[in-house]
Parts: C-alpha cells; structure tokens; sequence
C-alpha cells in the first residue's frame, strides 16, 4: 500500500477502506445486493416522502416525524452505500482524508438525528394515545418543529465532537480501515495515538446520546401499555398495538445493532461490520415498508395518488 501517511496524521493523504473480507468471485453478489436494497431504500422513502407531502389527510405530527425519518434514512444511506458498491469493483479501494472526514461526520450527524427523532415520535405516540383528548393542543405545529430541530441540533454538536476527536488522532501505522465506510471503532484500530482517554470520552459520548433516547422510549412504552389494558375493546388494542408495533421494530433494529457497534468491547471487527449493515441499510429499507404496509392512512394516501396519476385505476 505503499509508505504515504505512515509517518503522522499531517501525511494522511488517503485511506484504504478494506470492506468485505471474502473471494473476489463474492463481490459481483454483494455488489448486486447492496445495489438491490439501496435502490429499495432510494424508492421506498422517497415515495413515502412524496405521499406524505402530497396527501394533506397526512398533516399531522405523527406523518411529519415519519417523513422526517424518510429524509434522514435516504441521505445518511447513501453516504455509505454508493461508496461501498464503487469499492467492490475498485482495485484501490482508496477515500481521500477527506472524504474519509465528511463520510463520518454525515454519517454521524444523520444517525444520532435519527436516534432523537425517533425518541420524539415515541413522544407523540405516548400523548396522542394517553392523552388524546389534549393530544392537537400538546403536539402543536411549533412543538414537532421544535423537537426536529433539536434532533438536528443535537445529531450536529455530537458529529462535530466524534469528527473533531477523532481526527485529531495521529494515523501513523496502516492505512487500511477493517471496514466498509470510515467510523470511529475501525479508525481507533489503525491509530498510533493513546486511546484511554479517547476510548473513556468516546463512550461516555455514546451513552449520553443513546441512553436518554432510549430511556424516553421505554417510559413512552410503558405508560402506552399502561393505558391499552385499560381499553375495553379487543379492537381498539389491536389498533394502537398495530400502530406503536411498526415503530416499536425500528427501533429494535436500530438500537439493537448501534448498541453492539459503540457500547460492547471491540473484538469482532466482521461482526461490527453485519451490525453496521442492519442500521446502514437494512434499516433505511425497512423503514418504508414496516410503515406503510402496516398503516391504513398510508395506503389509502398511496392509492389516492396512484388514482390521481391514472383515474383509470
């Protein structure tokens, strides 16, 4: 790989993402996978987004927290996954220092957004189910605004602190990151620097990002339990368990694979790479099909379009 950046972070003038480690004969297929489900990815949110924004029988906070969602999981995949599909059939597999800088800090800032968002949207199901009778007061157009923009807000200040501390590591060994897109975990792998203090802060950072959403969730959850035993109607539990279920298995997924990836001991690197996958793509795709496959406004929004561009129909 030659001697450029061995000497300290200054010489860095690339890197070289490794991705995969399997046959060559293996790439056409993963190519043809990822290229499978981003364009999965590509259309599922964007028609999501489309119906959301098309459909004014979805002027609510509930849709405009999802469409939201449907705009951070379309960019933050592809900051991975284009790259990933042009690797497989690159010789050099290279990204440029900083390429490799802006690919973690999208990256970051898009999935802690995501993290806070989706802790905003238990929020809502909590007060429009508990308290539904003060449910357009409470969740009221400037307080959802409000709360997108501080998902924002916060996914920002987090990407510019993992970025910041993690490039001012000195890269004087290797420059071949065990991964598919530049993240802190592989970076720390080829530093030469002293990690104790970084590795504490680092984790520290995770958790104070993950572990309040978290904890909103689950007390969220709780107290929609509390208040569905309490509905008489076989019907109407089905109905709001069939709601928070869809919302319930994002975040799952999501929280499931983030967990292992930046709170558990680094010692799989091949395993970090299959947890990336689930929040890198698997997500993003799942996304679209999880919510409107089990939402009976987002289907009926989705055949009035589809009625609208062929009357035919």
């Amino acid at each position: 790989m030659g001697d450029r950046g061995t000497s300290n972070d200054s010489d860095v003038t690339d890197f070289i993402l490794v991705g995969f480690r399997v046959c060559p004969e293996l790439h056409i297929l993963l190519f043809l996978l990822f290229l499978l489900v981003y364009v999965m990815i590509l259309l599922g949110n964007v028609g999501m987004m489309a119906i959301i924004m098309t459909d004014t029988r979805l002027n609510t906070p509930m849709y405009f927290f999802l469409g939201n969602l449907s705009f951070i999981d379309l960019f933050y995949s592809s900051v991975i996954a284009p790259k990933a599909m042009i690797n497989f059939w690159s010789e050099s597999k290279s990204i440029s220092f900083a390429g490799c800088v802006m690919q973690l800090f999208l990256f970051a800032l898009f999935i802690v957004t995501e993290g806070f968002l989706l802790a905003a949207m238990a929020y809502d199901r909590f007060i429009a189910i508990c308290n539904p009778l003060l449910y357009s007061v409470q969740m009221s157009a400037h307080l959802c605004t409000q709360l997108v923009a501080g998902s924002y807000f916060c996914g920002c200040i987090s990407s510019v602190l993992q970025t910041s501390m993690t490039f001012t590591l000195s890269f004087c060994g290797s420059r071949a990151i065990d991964h598919f897109y530049c993240d802190t975990r592989p970076l720390q792998r080829i530093s030469c620097s002293d990690l104790f203090i970084y590795r504490i802060i680092s984790f520290s950072l995770s958790s104070i990002i993950i572990l309040p959403t978290i904890i909103v969730i689950i007390i969220s959850y709780l107290y929609i339990v509390s208040t569905v035993l309490k509905i008489r109607s076989s019907e109407g539990r089905k109905k709001v368990f069939s709601t928070c279920s869809s919302h319930l298995g994002v975040v799952s997924v999501l929280y499931g694979a983030v967990f292992f990836m930046y709170l558990t001991p680094d010692r799989f690197p091949e395993l970090s790479k299959v947890a990336s996958l689930c929040y890198t793509l698997v997500t993003p795709m799942l996304n679209p099909l999880i919510y409107s496959l089990r939402n009976k406004d987002v289907k009926e929004a989705l055949k009035r379009l589809l009625e609208k561009k062929n009357p035919t129909l």
